[in-house]
This record gives C-alpha cells, structure tokens and sequence, in this order.
C-alpha cells in the first residue's frame, strides 16, 4: 500500500509491485480534515463520500483487487464496497484499447482550449532556452507582440509569444516574490503515478482533458498549485497521454491506448535497466581511473563479463575511428557522456589509458590499421613441422662456400640475419665478391599455407618497441636466418669487378656457407678504421664498395645518404619505458659498404633477368612505385640499367617471388608465377608494405618526440638549415636526432646553416613539436 502525503491531505491507494496495465486500481482521496463531499458518481480516482462518527482503519479486497481505506467511518466503508462490488459486475475490468476514439469533436476541442489573453500579473512558464523552462510573473507588452516578464530568478526578460509553454490559470496579480516557494511546492507535489490513475479513467470513458479538469481529477482542486502541479506532470511525461490539439501555450490532452502504453513501459523500463547498468560501468570506470597505475586491473579482466566486455570493445572501436555499426557510436558516446568527457576519438582514447586497458604508449596505427602482430595456430603447426622435415629442393645442386670468410653485418638488435659478404683479390688484381642471401625457399613452396600467410603481411614490421615478423619467429629464427658459426643454405650471387667498377663477370648459385663473424655497423666501422692485417678480406669490401660508389656515380646516380634516426624502446607498457636513439649516417664506411654490395646484388638479378629469360617474368623494381615484369627498367637514382630487391627473403615479400623465380631459372625450371600474375600480386603486397611504411615512420616520429619530451628544456639542438617553407619558417634536420622539423629563424639565416634550437613543445600523442631558435652561444 503506497501512502501519499499532500497539502495535509492524504491519497491512499494499493496495487501490486507491478500491475499489469488494464489492473483496477482503487484510490481514496482526503481533504481539508475530515470533510467528504459525495460527489456525481464513483470514479477509479475519487470517492466523495460523506462523514461518519465511528472511524476505522481498514483494508479489504474486492474481487482480485485491494482497496485500501484508511480513518474511515463504517457507513462510509460499506458505500464504498457496494460501490466497486456493483462496478465490477456492470463493466468487469478497464478494456485494453487497441485504439483511442475520444468522443470529443472539433468544436468540443475547440471549447476546451478557449482563448486567454496575456495580462499584467499572470504568472506564466516559458522556455529560457532548449534546456530550461522558467516561472515569471508578465509585467509589460514589449513591442507588439513580445512582454517583458519577471523571472523566477528575479531578471526582467523580453519574451517572445511562442517561447511561452503554459499560462497558470486562476492568477491575475502574482507577486513575483513568490514565484520560487511556488516552484518548491510544486515540486515537492509531483507523483507520475497519479497520471496512471487519471489515464485509466479516462482511457475506459474515451475522454480528452485539460490541465485544470486533470488536476481537479488527480487532486480534487483546480486551484493555480494544482493546476500547475498537473502542467508539469504532463510535460514530463511521456507514456500516458499525448497532446490532441494545442493552440499557443493551451493544450487538449488524451490518454493513449493501453498497447502503446504497454510498448512505452516495455522500453522504459528497459531504457532504465541500461542506464543503471551503465552507471553501474561508469563507477567501474571511474574506480579503475583512480587506481594507481600497477594496482588498475589487467586488460584480459575486462573481458570477463559480456557486457562489460561489449562496452570497452565500443570504446576501443570509438577511439581507432572504426565502430562497426551505430550502435558501437552511441555506446561510447554515452560512456563518455556519462564520464563527463568530449564525444571524440581522443578522449576515449585517454580514457581506456587511464583505466589501464591501453599502455601510455599504445600504438593506436596497429590497431587502426589491424596489422597482423600474431599467427593462427594453424601456421605455428605448419611451421614447426617445416622444421622438423627440413625440405631443400636444392641439396645436391648446392656448391660448399664454407672455406669463405663471411661478415654478416647489421644493426645490433636485428633478429633474423638474411644476407652476408664475402671477397678475394684474383691474381689479376680485380675484386671478386660473394653476396650470400639467405634461402628461405629451400623450405617452403609457393602456393603452401606459410607463403600465402606471408604473402598477406607482406612484409616484417619493425618498430622501435617490437618486431612483428613476415614469417612465424621460430621458423625465421631457426631455419632460414643465417647464423654464427654453423651450415646455412644460401642464394649467393658471385660478381667480378673490372676496375673501374664495373661487373666483369657474374654467377647465382645455391650454396652453403659458414658465417664467420656477426658485426654491428659500429663495429665493422672500427675495424675497418683499425685496418687489421688479418681483416683483409673486410678492406677489400669496403675498396669494392668505394670503386662501386665511383662507377655508379657516373652513370647518373644521385647520392641519397643522410642521417636517419633509429629507436629501441625497452618495456615499452611502462608509462615511462628506456629509449635508447642512435643516429646513423649513412655515408658511415660500413653502412656505405653495405649498401653498395646490396646495390650490386640487385643489379646482377636484373641483369640475370635480361638476358637468358626475357620472358620468364623475373621481378624488376625501379622505385616502389614503378616496377616492369617483363624487361628491366633504368633505375636513375642507382644509376644502373635494371634493379631487382632480392637481398631480404625472409623480411620482404618481393624479395621472396624474386627468389622463386631465380631459383626455377638456376634449376632449369619454368617460373613459377606469370608476370600477369606478378603484377597482381605486386599490388596488393605493395599497398601493404606502404601501409607499414606509413606506421613505421609515424611510431619513429612519435618516439623521437617522446625522447625529447623527456630532455632538460635548457638542452640545445643542433639544426641544420634545408628550405625556406615561408617568410622566415624554415625546415630544419635536427642532426643530433635525425629528425625533420620546422622552425621560426632571425634574419640573416640562409639554408645550409647550422643554427641552435631549443624544445619548447613536445606531445607525442598530438605529434606536436614545437621548436624555438636560441640565439648565442
């Protein structure tokens, strides 16, 4: 039985936790003490009833129903039991409409609105803006059609006509001071479930209502509180009645039928079972933001629970811009919402790093652009078993190289090892070089569950916090990456060189060969500046590189060497994880070698491509974005008549058809693949290989930015001057970090400068760097 207070008043009324909507409910109103009026006839929501000496609390059922009477006198008890008794036997229970036919017509409705014209002193409600409604008492016409009006705040306002939403009947000269005990009283008077009431009454007689002639049913007064009262329960709500006809600030109101009313419960009730589900989340969240960051749960926690689960997977597809349907939108739109954060990318993005679910530092373009970071069980299976069989198609045809001095040499932290050097002076003083590139395809086949995986990457992803690589790590690491001191099969590409440096002559042969030593640029740098007598077959690499360099700069080539940055970031998870930066100069004796020999070896493929097989679709490359596979193109940068990439197999897809198609020529077999069907393939691997491209440089740039985040703000930089970009902005490299910036520089500036700069920004996440030039010393 649910008790409601009002104005010293009392409304009794009894109903199950939730009754069904056609359920009758019984409802006995009392007013001013004890008076009792009986009125014209029994309604659902009023028994006027007259007064008694003896007075009982009591509470009786009818039928299935309770009607709950309370201080009432045994006359009046009785009455109202042969009341309802003989209701229920007239009508039996309310009828659940499908339709709502009022009996009201036109004129009827007509009638109902009637005509008031704003006066002096009414007291009024009008829209302040689309968020707030305010109370005012009208003081003035301002203009023609506009008043000025008091509001409940106490500011004088023009309001226009149509900003008016309700004239409160029965007030002509309002003092405005009051306006705001008004609304307290008001307030404090709002019960939604008296509309219930009123609706099943007046749904059962098909009848329209005013404000007034509603607050009369609900609370037996029409006086201007309860007038008011019934406005406000009316405009609040949404389920029960619906709006027949208006005219200006006055409105006819009718009950809607019992289904529709049935489907707007259904979906309120459930639209309030998700906002307590999602402030249920919101308090996770917020409890999990508050934590410190070693306490804040695991990312796996967060998919225990489907719901739970269901959110942060919103959240995160919100936050890399790829939601799947409109849904995942307004989920985490209302999560950040209700989070008290901005509806974009960026915020949900902070806000799954401070709950712990993303590191400080995640890479948001992996997820973006869904790189591959790991491998279907199916292909670990097939690669473990590759290694058990150890297949080598080419085991008889190889040549043994062993007695070779081999330098394999690359950066510190490279996992897999795909190519090596080796030279000799012949008796007639010219160079003869072996470049020995790793054979991955004595192992798989094309066609085969790991080359088709392969072919989807692409390529090996390096970033400065991990290596994602091309083929499954153990089967790259263990059986086709060349290692220290033991037997590794090889494609090796055997050049002689004139003097000039020029290619004399020229073989490709599988081969085995014993790699001698693994050196660091750094290290093969020094040795070569030490100049050992014992190291001589590295000296005449680096005199072979040097004559190389010569020759290819007279036939056009253009010197591309520069500095470039590179990043191992260590527990890259930690929100402050080690950064080690090392800049290399790629005009850097070793790397010169290095890179001359591998220039070499792609000359010699295109070469081999030209001559005996014209036709057999070998793989020439002249930039990443122009490639020919059927005759060799000039590559003017290199400056050399053709070039294929064929020195990374176990990093770079192209490198691997390059091989698949050298290897068929090398044993008498047609090409496995058409250059119809190269071409096809090249596009897709290409447009790949540009994505990780795009990531790579972006993850380098966001890790340089960070390392400079973390320098003292006195550290100076020095820059080097390379374009004007505007008036005196200028794009700078700034050696020490191998980055490209711009920066605002003094008169007097000219490219080719070195001038010194300071951080005055750094935000990774922003990809902001803001520079300041330092003038002095």
């Amino acid at each position: 039985m649910a008790v409601r207070a009002m104005n010293g008043s009392a409304i009794l009324r009894c109903c199950a936790a939730s009754p069904p909507i056609a359920a009758v409910r019984c409802c006995v109103h009392q007013y001013k003490g004890v008076h009792f009026h009986r009125g014209r006839q029994s309604t659902k929501l009023g028994f006027r009833l007259s007064i008694f000496q003896r007075n009982y609390n009591q509470v009786i059922s009818v039928g299935d129903r309770i009607v709950a009477i309370r201080n009432y006198s045994v006359q009046s008890l009785v009455d109202m039991v042969v009341e309802e008794l003989e209701s229920l036997r007239k009508r039996g229970r309310v009828r659940a409409s499908n339709k709502l036919e009022l009996k009201s017509s036109e004129a009827i409705l007509e009638n109902k609105l009637g005509k008031r014209v704003l006066q002096k002193g009414f007291l009024l409600e009008f829209k302040k803006d689309p968020e707030r409604v305010l109370l005012a008492v009208a003081q003035k016409p301002d203009g023609k059609k506009n008043w000025m009006v008091s509001d409940q705040n106490g500011a004088m306002t023009s309001i226009k006509p149509q900003q008016i939403t309700f004239i409160v009947p029965g007030v002509e000269n309002f003092d405005h001071t009051e306006m705001l005990d008004f609304v307290q009283r008001a307030q404090s008077n709002l019960d939604p479930t008296l509309l219930e009431f009123a609706w099943i009454e007046l749904l059962e007689k098909n009848k329209s209502v005013r404000v007034e002639e509603l607050a009369e049913m609900i609370f037996g007064s029409a006086e201007p509180l309860e007038s008011y009262c019934a406005h406000l329960l009316l405009s609040k709500d949404d389920i029960y009645f619906t709006v027949l006809e208006s005219k200006g600030s006055f409105s006819v109101y009718g009950p809607r039928p019992a289904i529709q009313v049935e489907e707007l419960l259904r979906r309120k009730h459930a639209k309030e079972a998700a906002e307590k589900e999602l402030q249920e989340f919101v308090k996770l969240l917020k409890s999990a933001r508050e934590m410190p960051r070693h306490s804040k749960p695991k990312k796996s926690s967060w998919r225990t629970e489907e719901k739970i689960w269901n959110r942060i997977e919103s959240l995160e597809a919100y936050a890399i811009d790829n939601c799947r349907n409109d849904d995942q939108k307004k989920t985490a739109a209302m999560i950040l919402k209700a989070m008290g954060l901005a509806k974009t990318a960026s915020a949900a993005v902070g806000l799954l790093i401070d709950i712990g679910y993303f590191p400080v530092h995640v890479n948001l373009d992996l997820l973006k652009l869904n790189i591959r970071t790991d491998y279907p069980e199916e292909i670990l299976a097939a690669a473990e078993s590759v290694l058990l069989e150890s297949p080598d198609l080419d085991k008889v045809d190889r040549i043994d190289l062993t007695h070779l001095k081999v330098y394999a040499i690359d950066v510190d932290e490279a996992d897999e090892l795909d190519d090596a050097l080796s030279a000799i002076r012949l008796q007639d003083g010219r160079i003869r070089v072996w470049i020995h590139v790793a054979d991955p395809t004595s192992l798989i086949q094309p066609g085969s569950m790991i080359d088709k995986e392969a072919m989807k990457r692409g390529t090996s992803v390096f970033l400065p916090t991990a290596t994602y690589p091309m083929f499954p790590e153990k089967l790259a690491m263990e059986g086709m990456s060349l290692k220290q001191g033991k037997p590794c099969n090889a494609v090796t590409v055997s050049v002689v060189l004139h003097s000039d440096g020029s290619i004399a002559e020229y073989s490709v042969e599988n081969s085995i060969i014993k790699p001698t030593y693994m050196l660091t640029y750094e290290s093969a740098s020094e040795l070569l500046h030490l100049n050992l007598e014992e190291e001589v077959e590295l000296r005449l690499l680096s005199e072979a590189a040097m004559l190389r360099l010569r020759w290819r700069r007279g036939q056009g080539a253009i010197d591309t060497s520069t500095i470039e940055a590179r990043i191992k970031v260590t527990n890259p998870d930690d929100p402050e994880p080690l950064i080690k930066l090392y800049v290399e100069n790629q005009a850097d004796p070793a790397m010169r070698l290095v890179t001359e020999m591998m220039i070499l070896c792609g000359e010699v493929i295109a070469t081999l491509g030209s001559c005996p097989v014209r036709s057999s679709a070998v793989v020439k490359i002249m930039r990443a974005a122009e490639m020919d596979f059927r005759k060799p193109i000039r590559h003017g940068v290199l400056g050399l008549p053709g070039y294929v990439q064929f020195t990374s197999p176990i990093r770079r897809y192209m490198d691997l058809l390059a091989h698949y198609q050298v290897k068929a020529f090398v044993r008498g077999d047609s090409p496995p693949f058409s250059a119809g069907q190269l071409e096809g393939m090249a596009s897709m691997i290409n447009m790949n290989a540009r994505v990780v491209r795009k990531i790579c440089n972006s993850n380098l740039r966001y890790w340089i930015i960070e390392y400079l985040r973390r320098q003292p703000k006195e550290k100076r930089f020095s820059a080097l001057v390379l374009r004007f970009i505007k008036d005196r902005v200028v794009a700078i490299l700034l050696t020490e970090v191998g980055l490209q910036a711009s920066v605002w520089v003094s008169v007097g500036v000219q490219v080719g400068d070195e001038v010194k700069v300071r951080v005055e920004e750094a935000l990774p996440r922003d990809d902001i760097l803001t520079l300041k030039e330092v003038q002095g010393i």
